[in-house]
């Protein structure tokens, strides 16, 4: 789901639909020629209702009605979540609220669904749709990041799903450092992807 994106480089402002630290950072790196604001920079407190059923919806919605609410000025938001194969892509866009309880009570509940199942059939992606919108021009790409489900929680150094996402190298991404897992997120590809659009425009 992707709509026309008409001049919105021209504008060297972009406000990030987040307060969290970490991913305007991380925003602030890759769109490196905008400066980069939070909801908090610009004053604003606001719930956008995820209602869509795909990453891309809902990262577009949510990216348009703040948008709006911003008269106008660039917004750029977000969302992710997994999907595993072998349960038919669950939990999808549902990744934050499938289940109540804590982030370890959600992974030690995937881990039970998956058990006994092998490694080979174990396949799960982690996705991120970015948004930028004007609230009427719009792109949205997506970063998707192949792993396995591992067998029992591990790492320290991650949060959500991270410690029940195993890479090829056979580490999960809560056992990586910040700045190896900054290079293969998939939020950094879609990211690099929707600068790649902004630029090509």
């Amino acid at each position: 789901m992707e709509k026309k994106f008409v001049e919105l480089s021209n504008n060297k402002e972009i406000v990030v639909a987040s307060n969290n630290m970490g991913k305007i950072k991380e925003v602030q790196e890759i769109l490196n020629e905008y400066k980069i604001l939070s909801l908090k920079d610009v004053g604003i407190d606001i719930d956008v209702d995820e209602d869509k059923d795909t990453f891309e919806g809902n990262a577009i919605k949510k990216a348009e009605t703040i948008a709006k609410e911003l008269g106008g000025r660039l917004c750029l938001t977000d969302d992710s979540g997994i999907e595993i194969d072998y349960l038919d892509g669950f939990p999808g866009v549902f990744t934050k609220r499938w289940k109540a309880g804590s982030d370890r009570d959600r992974n030690l509940e995937i881990i039970k669904k998956l058990e006994g199942v092998p490694k080979e059939k174990r396949k799960i992606k982690f996705i991120t749709a970015i948004a930028v919108s004007d609230g009427f021009n719009t792109v949205c790409k997506c970063g998707v990041l192949d792993g396995i489900v591992s067998l029992e929680p591990r790492g320290v150094n991650g949060f959500g799903f991270d410690e029940i996402f195993e890479l090829p190298d056979g580490r999960t991404l809560a056992e990586l450092s910040p700045i190896e897992k900054n290079e293969v997120s998939a939020r950094r590809v879609a990211l690099e992807m929707v600068k790649e659009e902004i630029e090509k425009n």
